[in-house]
């Protein structure tokens, strides 16, 4: 995208330009005051030579006068001059030799105090031909305000067909604008932050921090700051808002012009996400990806949670969880609020994202001590699951969530607990029969699932299940299932016997013809250490 001109910017042209127009420039313009003035925008130009003039006009104009209208009483001319003043023209430019050979000092001391830009002309010009040339170049940057707003949109909508999400929407706006840009709810909490290129990840946020004065509070903003509703809320309300504060630099039109091109694709993405509670789950779970990979330093980290409504206090122990799970597009919106709200009884500081596309609902806990651990972990692992089963989503096809819950730590050594638990939940999946799992204890499941993809392990699997699998694909019962509850019980028999409903004869068949089979001997340490690697070796081989 090209650097825009400040002239584009605003979509006009300032005084400045229009004095360096053919038209002025050939009537010899002196500027008698205001010349630090001269970059104020110029909306539209007047000509006229009545006393009332004013009464005609409503700001950023350039007002052309022969003089006539000034008054000869020097009360006059300050009256006429202080009303122009009032109504926020933008400069007046008096062409000397019909009414005034110099200007008098009742104009020119009135317009000095106002702030008002003095302009005499030495020369008569046709007022025709100037107002046609400022015209031509205001309508000319108004179109490339239009354009480079297009732009923007363009670009906007490119991103989201692309796959593109609300964080990248809002770096466009943000690189364009060279301001932070903020999305917020209706009721004023914080979704989504972006900064312009070149910022650290954390300065957005500490903008939004410094805007609300104190934790918890209300956006206040500035003076020139961009305000654009997101439709979509019901009734006319809106669903959201977009905030371009004024912090680096000014706000301009097109800014205000692309925040609202931005915010109707924003309003299609919402309807998509169909509720905020998703859309703001989504922001937390980018939180904690980014925390987890390391694109947030620990030292930044803290303030970038409370900002998300995470603060844990006491001894700064953090529990890392992460949820396993699948469910349909559309129903994130549904997980997220049951979830959230069952995780309000839990008792404890909660930081709940999701992550839709690698089906993960990463948290992060806060904990009063290590000892806590275990029974916080059995609270949120129940909270889960309530939330999954009362949104409907355990009926829906996406199988049962799978929690693993990682060991204690603090924001500096919590990254890395975090994403390897993530590593661990993924690897996990499929595991059922506890309400939650270790992820220190699941380093095999781990391992190999990260070889999923090497044939050497299948191969491995080949060898050791082999004639089993084959057995089953013909005969009547299949005996994986007896092998896989016999090595899960550590080979105790009776409650083998007791989970597949079998009387103890029957197993002990069963049992003798797996070994015939696999020519292994069960009650063989090394053997069921094989065919219990290979039982979970064979499990992430069929998901891989």
């Amino acid at each position: 995208m090209e650097t825009p001109t400040p002239d584009a910017h605003r979509g006009g042209i300032t005084v400045r330009r229009a004095l360096e127009l053919p038209g002025l420039r050939s009537g010899l313009p002196e500027v008698v005051v205001g010349a630090e003035r001269l970059d104020r925008s110029v909306r539209w130009v007047h000509a006229g030579e009545v006393p009332n003039i004013a009464s005609l006009l409503k700001g950023g104009e350039l007002l052309l006068t022969t003089g006539l209208g000034l008054g000869t009483r020097p009360a006059d001319q300050r009256v006429f001059v202080r009303r122009l003043i009032e109504r926020g023209i933008a400069a007046l430019v008096v062409e000397l030799g019909h009414r005034f050979t110099r200007l008098p000092s009742a104009i020119v001391d009135t317009a000095r105090a106002g702030g008002l830009p003095l302009v005499q002309l030495h020369r008569e010009v046709p007022f025709v031909t100037v107002t046609e040339e400022i015209h031509t170049e205001i309508v000319n940057g108004h179109y490339t305000l239009l354009r480079r707003a297009d732009e923007v949109h363009r670009r906007c909508t490119e991103v989201l067909l692309g796959g593109g999400g609300v964080p990248r929407v809002l770096s466009i706006l943000a690189e364009f604008a060279g301001n932070p840009v903020f999305l917020e709810t209706a009721d004023g909490e914080l979704l989504y932050a972006a900064g312009p290129g070149g910022q650290q990840a954390a300065e957005p946020l500490q903008v939004w921090e410094g805007l609300r004065g104190r934790p918890g509070a209300r956006l206040t903003p500035p003076a020139g700051t961009v305000l654009v509703d997101v439709p979509g809320g019901g009734q006319g309300a809106p669903r959201a808002r977009l905030v371009l504060p004024a912090v680096d630099t000014p706000p301009h039109p097109v800014h205000r012009m692309a925040a609202e091109r931005a915010a109707g694709l924003l309003a299609v993405v919402l309807m998509q996400a169909r509720q905020e509670e998703e859309l703001a789950a989504r922001g937390r779970g980018d939180f904690l990806t980014d925390l987890a990979e390391g694109r947030i330093a620990p030292g930044d980290a803290p303030a970038q949670a409370g900002l998300l409504g995470f603060r844990p206090a006491g001894t700064g122990l953090l529990l890392p969880v992460v949820m396993r799970f699948s469910p349909a597009d559309g129903t994130w919106a549904a997980l997220a609020r049951t979830v959230l709200e069952e995780l309000s009884a839990v008792g404890v500081p909660v930081l709940l994202g999701v992550r839709p596309v690698e089906g993960r609902v990463p948290l992060l806990v806060g904990l009063r001590s290590a000892a806590d651990r275990d029974p916080v972990a059995d609270r949120v692992a129940a909270a889960l699951r309530t939330g999954v089963e009362r949104a409907g989503l355990d009926r829906a096809g996406a199988g049962p969530p799978v929690v693993v819950v990682g060991g204690p730590g603090d924001w500096d050594t919590v990254p890395a607990i975090l994403r390897h638990t993530a590593e661990t939940a993924t690897a996990a999946q499929g595991l059922t029969g506890r309400a939650w799992y270790d992820a220190r204890r699941l380093d095999i499941e781990l391992l190999l699932w990260r070889l999923r993809g090497d044939p050497d392990l299948a191969a491995f699997v080949d060898r050791a299940l082999g004639p089993l699998r084959d057995h089953d694909a013909t005969a009547r019962p299949p005996l994986l299932p007896t092998l896989e509850t016999y090595l899960s019980h550590t080979g105790r028999k009776a409650e083998t016997a007791r989970e597949l409903h079998l009387n103890r004869q029957t197993l002990y068949n069963r049992l003798a013809r797996i070994s015939e089979l696999l020519a292994t001997d069960l009650d063989d340490p090394d053997s069921i250490l094989t065919l219990n690697l290979a039982l979970r070796a064979r499990r992430h081989l069929a998901s891989g």
